[in-house]
């Protein structure tokens, strides 16, 4: 029988471990109780919420505004990446005493290969059962998923099922195509007609290189529960590890931040040299008192420097809080970066207006540094998309990863006319728009305004209003009696000569943009 080729093999068996809401368990350091209404947002965006929160209406990707409107006495708490590496820790631990691999996908969930474990635990529903009984140990609750591949067993997990084996294809058929996470491919298959992942799958494989490239193909293998890539050997004779030695023991977590960033930066430069790329990559520390400690990470996507820093730093920060090493210990001696899962790297196609490839590798490695000091999210790139309101087109995403979100540019019934305000706040400060006589000014349900504008009230003073227009309604999710919003908006000019953007929603004014030129 013919061997089949790499890119057409069955993904292997794989269990992922999900801890749900794990950003608000690790902003509270506990769970989160059943009346307790709680969210964590990220720029003003809802990463995730608490089982009482989302059945008040909130979700995830919702603003953190309209969270606020929907849930009174929301606790609202900010992402804290540092937080939820280190309190995972334990539950990483937990259930890595199961497997002989383990890899972090991100803190609240995990992945280990399933069929040696399986085999040695009596079958893959038994480990499923270890795996739960484990993590209950450490005080959390979670869900398993067993499938062919990463990508299905983590939506497995969220789901609680064991997929048999060769039938992710078919578990994968009815979700949408969003959920393989590539956004921009999403986008474009829902505008093409093609909503599920079923129906993307039953495409031809040939038609979807030539159409939508490697990415596209890549994504339709993982649709049809292949592997994504064709995973390739190590080269004969290369030592692709990057690992520092230091002279003195470290027993604090700063210096070894900053050789960290060195050795990503050198484990980049040696997989570029051989037409590589990793998928995941294994932190490994040895100690002045002969122990040592290793952890895996999968990083989905562009594995940029700034990405394989920011993960050294989270795990070495939870090895000190367990620890591992510190004051009271010997130091750390030697750390080493093992590239794993390698693939072929696909290059970068520069247009002829990319000039210098040179002076970009710099400047990639200038926003690598900036990342490695700052975080991985502080360097972003911003991307128009379509909306109604100036802060709905921006997107930003951090820098070297794939866009996350995209939308259709479509008529967006409500959208303001050109030009848009040159500044757009993250948080819109709430304001009053006043009548003469003083009372609010109000926009009935047919987009008219009440009575003239004639003051506004900033939080640095009142101004005089000299002129208007609008106002421009907005009906969002009006078949969604909880998620209903109407919003209409206003332009006006001030006595100082500005000219702003107003939006009043639920009888509350807000300032969203600044036209200032």
């Amino acid at each position: 029988m013919a061997r089949p080729a790499d890119e057409e093999r069955t993904a292997p068996r794989v269990l992922a471990c999900w801890v749900p809401d794990w950003p608000v368990t690790a902003a509270l350091e506990e769970e989160a109780g059943p009346e307790r209404l709680v969210v964590v947002h990220e720029r003003g965006r809802i990463l995730a919420a608490s089982r009482a929160a989302r059945e008040a209406g909130v979700r995830r990707g919702q603003k953190l505004r309209s969270a606020q409107a929907l849930a009174a006495g929301l606790e609202v708490h900010e992402r804290a990446p540092d937080a939820e590496a280190q309190l995972f820790e334990p539950v990483a631990d937990a259930v890595a005493a199961l497997a002989a691999h383990l890899e972090v996908l991100r803190p609240g969930m995990v992945a280990l290969p399933a069929a040696g474990a399986a085999r040695f635990h009596g079958g893959e529903h038994a480990l499923a059962e270890k795996v739960v009984d484990a993590v209950e140990a450490v005080g959390h609750e979670c869900r398993v998923g067993i499938a062919d591949g990463v990508l299905a067993a983590q939506l497995a997990a969220r789901a609680g099922r064991i997929v048999a084996p060769g039938a992710s294809a078919s578990f994968l058929a009815p979700l949408p195509v969003a959920e393989l996470g590539d956004a921009k491919l999403a986008d474009l298959l829902g505008r093409l007609g093609i909503t599920s992942i079923g129906a993307f799958a039953a495409l031809p494989a040939a038609s979807i290189a030539d159409r939508f490239g490697r990415t596209g193909a890549a994504a339709h293998r993982l649709a049809r529960g292949l592997q994504a890539r064709p995973v390739v050997a190590r080269p004969p004779g290369a030592d692709l590890t990057a690992q520092q030695r230091f002279e003195e023991p470290h027993d604090t977590v700063e210096p070894l931040v900053f050789a960290a960033r060195a050795l990503a930066e050198h484990l980049h430069t040696a997989l570029a040299a051989h037409g590589l790329r990793c998928e995941r990559f294994d932190v490994e520390v040895d100690c002045a008192d002969g122990t040592g400690a290793t952890r895996a990470w999968r990083h989905e996507g562009a594995l940029s420097t700034g990405a394989v820093a920011e993960r050294v730093r989270w795990q070495l920060q939870a090895w000190q809080t367990q620890r591992r090493f510190g004051p009271d210990q010997r130091g750390i001696t030697a750390l080493r970066l093992v590239p794993d899962g390698l693939y072929r790297d696909p290059g970068r196609q520069l247009s002829l207006a990319d000039g210098d490839q040179e002076a970009y590798a710099r400047v990639e490695r200038a926003v690598a540094r900036v990342q490695a000091l700052l975080g991985h999210g502080a360097p972003a790139t911003v991307e128009l998309a379509g909306g109604r309101a100036p802060g709905d087109r921006v997107v930003r995403t951090p820098w070297g990863d794939a866009h996350q979100e995209r939308r259709a540019d479509g008529p967006w019934p409500g959208r303001l006319p050109a030009p848009s305000p040159t500044r757009v706040p993250a948080d819109p400060p709430v304001v009053r728009l006043l009548d003469d006589t003083g009372a609010e000014v109000e926009v009935t349900a047919r987009a008219e305004v009440r009575t003239r504008p004639a003051r506004l009230v900033l939080p640095d003073g009142t101004l005089a209003v000299t002129g208007w227009a609008g106002p421009w309604p907005e009906q969002e999710r009006w078949w969604d009696p909880q998620e209903a919003r109407r919003t209409a908006r206003l332009q006006v000019t001030v006595a100082d000569g500005r000219a702003l953007l107003l939006a009043v929603t639920a009888g509350r004014w807000r300032l969203e943009g600044d036209y200032d030129t």
